[in-house]
């Protein structure tokens, strides 16, 4: 929620991309052969820790970084007890992933042919009329997604040109989905 007495004069400090994104994982050692050995997204750091920085608490962790091509990471905790985040039980397993882009059409298939031949189980391919994917998890039994764009830089611009008014009318058409429900 935004604050109402947000400075409405000064603009949002410019966000300049993706840092890294992290969630809990299993086990480190299976976390980094899916995401290094399989993926082959390096492992780039890796901060060990008996305590949480930001909050003092005490939680003995590892946290471990592999890095995109782009200079993003994805990252994951291992708190030692072998357990995985659970998956949130009011969200249908389809909604919550990491979406990760590679170049081509031809290198998602490539991928898609690696993950099946290491035993994964990948959904897809799926044309989103201006993305193709494939959908898989990893062993923590988080949902990724790699894509490519398939839309030119003008349809990609109309897109950008109709959202609001799209979002806007989402808003109105929920609304009444709601009074509906509620009502009905």
């Amino acid at each position: 929620m935004i604050a109402e007495n947000a400075p409405a004069d000064s603009p949002p400090v410019p966000v300049q991309g993706l840092h890294h994104f992290a969630w809990r994982c299993r086990d480190s050692e299976e976390t980094r052969r899916f995401y290094e050995d399989l993926l082959g997204l390096p492992l780039t750091h890796v901060i060990k820790s008996d305590h949480v920085p930001s909050t003092g608490e005490h939680c003995p962790y590892v946290h471990i970084f592999f890095q995109m091509r782009d200079g993003s990471h994805i990252a994951f905790f291992d708190l030692g007890d072998d357990v995985a985040a659970l998956p949130s039980p009011n969200t249908p397993a389809w909604v919550n992933h990491i979406a990760l882009r590679v170049g081509s059409v031809e290198e998602l298939m490539a991928a898609k042919m690696r993950l099946e031949a290491a035993g994964v189980e990948v959904l897809g391919p799926t044309d989103h009329h201006i993305i193709e994917s494939i959908y898989f998890f990893d062993p923590n039994g988080i949902r990724l997604e790699l894509t490519t764009p398939t839309a030119s830089k003008a349809e990609m611009a109309a897109h950008a040109q109709r959202a609001r008014a799209e979002l806007d009318a989402w808003t109105v058409r929920k609304a009444e989905l709601r009074k509906a429900t509620n009502h009905g």
